[in-house]
């Protein structure tokens, strides 16, 4: 027998070939130009020869899929079993590409099936084609499929369906499989979808919590899944059988599991606690305040905040629609078909530990993220404020060292060019902008002319920052001390954030590191009130914005930075005896950052700091106020505090024109310099 095949180097077509190599005959596969490499891989691996396995190039969007003239007619009436397997599988894809692949694609395949002359059409479809009937769905119905139009794979495994019942004109015959899943025998499989979803978040509880740790039951509906091996052996063995054509056959477990059953047997082969704990809904609400049991006990509200859970563990909605399903599957005919044949569907238990094995070593969500700087930065752009010198310089440095393209930020040029020679002569890619952040105008051109020049920006390392140390009984005539400081920390970073989240958003890429402090966690620390406020600000600011933002792939982190011994801390004599991190050290948090992207980045300090403000605040206050009486303000915040009237401003401006009275300088210069400092010397 002679067999022509769409959608061979999918999921089942993959496993369906190696049946089908054990039978004599000619396999056909049609394969887009393109593609034909995954034919041979196949081959390779499987080791099957050259004639045994025939490439037709095609394309299922195309009339008669695409096959040239002359290839028809050299096959046309040599081709007993025309499998149609080609179509996307998947609950989330756009409405658009389902339709032309699943309905389409199965309108010409059917004409092609004609065209050849083929004995007979093997259409895969689905038990969603069945909808959201409710009670017993059997292999002989179709048309009592309910609200198929609520979701687009529904919808066109239908109708993809009903083209083969009413349009087909050769024999046909129809396989409805349930969820496939892995291999049963290997675990493989080459995609997540349906219950591999909930995988994640099994697995994270299994982390988190002892093997012996009760977790409320819950049941759902029933989820019809079966291996794939089972599918391609049933599909294989049913399409060789007499007189079965016309017929449609589910490919089901006649014995399915409850959900909350089959995520059971996953969290055992997860090493994790089982949901046994009898728990009903109706009590557990009775623990929420009457306000709290009214928006529970509300429909829409419930199904909105079940959706921006499963977001939040990044389930797609569509598959919470299996809670919607109440169908069970009649398989009466399959069962029939594979009588004597020791064709039958595995109990989950025997092989659910073989399914999250192979998830948990190939396809573990974890396994495809960054592993070192390396893995994240390589060939991306990472732009970095405040990058001529301290944190920022090392960030740059480590950075183009890892591969990426660095774009330092700072005031003074002179500084940028030394810190640019220096990454481009260890080998590193580095550019430079000179910018007032202060002047947020300025951002925007700077913002402006960095998209010209470079495109896009993959990572934003908000390092730039001002920082004051003054009581506030010193600040009293000093409110531009505030201004100052939030200027740069606060409004100048999220001003260079926005004019970046368009396009970071429009890519579904990107990552913005604030470079926050310590004090940010401690809320108190005294003489820092404007410091500590501004990063505060930056922290609120990127945990809302970072909300809003996950569904887009973009991160954003606060990186709460103990002292580190740069310029910024120089002024203070106070800090010359205090432990510090060096610029290099700091620059490794800022690099795990952009490895891991978490909300924050904490030390083992900062993580006592907040655990003792937390617990016993009122000792945390005590043990600052202590401190600051202790303590006083340095020499240059007292003399600035004290020449901040009108008076003494004047009197430092006239020691100015003083000074630059011994220069060398003509008399209009000097004149002219003189009246710009006694003018604006506020």
């Amino acid at each position: 027998m002679n067999y022509f095949v769409t959608g061979l180097t999918g999921f089942i077509g993959n496993q369906l070939l190696q049946n089908l190599c054990r039978r004599e005959g000619t396999i056909y596969a049609l394969v887009r130009p393109g593609s034909e490499g995954k034919i041979k891989d196949l081959r390779h691996k499987l080791n099957i020869p050259d004639q045994k396995l025939v490439i037709v190039e095609g394309n299922l969007s195309e009339p008669l899929c695409g096959v040239e003239p002359h290839v028809l007619a050299q096959i046309r009436g040599g081709v007993d079993g025309f499998y149609h397997l080609g179509a996307i599988y998947s609950l989330t894809a756009d409405a658009d590409s389902q339709r032309a692949a699943n309905v389409n694609g199965t309108r010409e395949a059917i004409r092609l099936a004609e065209a050849l002359d083929a004995r007979c059409f093997h259409h895969v479809s689905s038990i969603v084609a069945a909808g959201f009937y409710q009670g017993t769905f059997t292999e002989d119905m179709f048309d009592e499929a309910v609200d198929v139009e609520r979701n687009a794979y529904f919808h066109t495994k239908h109708l993809a369906e009903g083209l083969v019942r009413h349009k087909c004109h050769i024999p046909w015959r129809i396989y409805r499989p349930g969820a496939v899943v892995g291999h049963s025998v290997s675990g493989w499989i080459n995609k997540v979808d349906g219950p591999y979803y909930f995988f994640p978040l099994l697995d994270k509880i299994s982390e988190v919590l002892p093997r012996w740790f009760p977790l409320p039951k819950y049941q759902g509906n029933q989820l019809n899944i079966v291996p794939v091996d089972f599918v391609a052996d049933a599909l294989d063995h049913i399409s060789h059988q007499p007189d079965l054509d016309g017929k449609c056959f589910h490919l089901t477990d006649p014995d399915p599991l409850l959900l909350g059953d089959l995520l059971n047997e996953f969290l055992k082969a997860a090493k994790g606690p089982l949901m046994k704990l009898d728990l009903p809904l109706d009590r557990a609400m009775d623990f929420l305040p009457a306000g709290a049991r009214s928006l529970a006990g509300n429909r829409k509200v419930f199904e909105r905040v079940k959706e921006q859970v499963a977001e939040n563990l990044n389930i797609p909605k569509e598959v919470l629609l299996t809670e919607s399903l109440n169908t069970q599957y009649d398989c009466s005919n399959t069962l029939q078909a594979l009588e004597g044949s020791g064709i039958e569907v595995p109990a989950l238990k025997t092989y659910a530990a073989r399914l999250w094995h192979y998830w948990d070593q190939h396809l573990h969500p974890d396994h495809n993220l960054p592993r070192s700087i390396e893995d994240a930065v390589a060939g991306r752009t990472v732009l970095i404020t405040g990058g001529s010198e301290g944190i920022g310089k090392q960030v740059g440095v480590d950075c183009a060292v890892a591969g990426a393209r660095v774009i330092l930020v700072a005031r003074t040029q002179s500084k940028l060019d030394a810190a640019v020679e220096e990454i481009r002569a260890a080998g590193g890619d580095a550019h430079s902008y000179s910018c007032d952040l202060s002047d947020l105008e300025a951002c925007d051109r700077m913002i402006d002319q960095v998209l010209s020049d470079h495109g896009h920006v993959d990572v934003l390392v908000n390092n730039a920052g001002r920082s004051i140390r003054r009581s506030l009984s010193l600040t009293y005539e000093r409110f531009h001390d505030f201004e100052r400081v939030m200027q740069i920390n606060y409004f100048s970073a999220i001003r260079l954030a926005m004019r970046l989240l368009p396009s970071m958003a429009e890519r579904e890429q990107g990552h913005i590191v604030n470079v926050s402090s310590i004090a940010a966690l401690t809320r108190g620390t005294p003489r820092f009130s404007s410091y500590v406020a501004s990063k505060s600000a930056l922290d609120a600011w990127s945990d809302s914005a970072g909300v809003e933002y996950r569904h887009k792939n973009i991160a954003f982190t606060n990186i709460h930075m103990p002292l580190v011994r740069t310029g910024m801390i120089e002024a203070t004599t106070s800090y010359r005896n205090v432990q510090t991190l060096t610029p290099e050290q700091a620059s490794e948090l800022v690099c795990e950052a952009m490895v891991d992207r978490p909300m924050e980045v904490n030390t083992l300090t900062g993580n006592i700091t907040r655990l003792l403000g937390t617990l016993a605040p009122e000792l945390h206050k005590l043990v600052f106020a202590t401190v600051y009486q202790l303590t006083d303000d340095s020499a240059a915040a007292k003399d600035s505090a004290k020449h901040s009237s009108t008076a003494d401003l004047s009197s430092v401006a006239q020691q100015a024109v003083d000074a630059l009275s011994s220069l060398d300088l003509d008399a209009e210069t000097l004149e002219g310099i003189s009246e710009l400092l006694k003018g604006h010397h506020t």
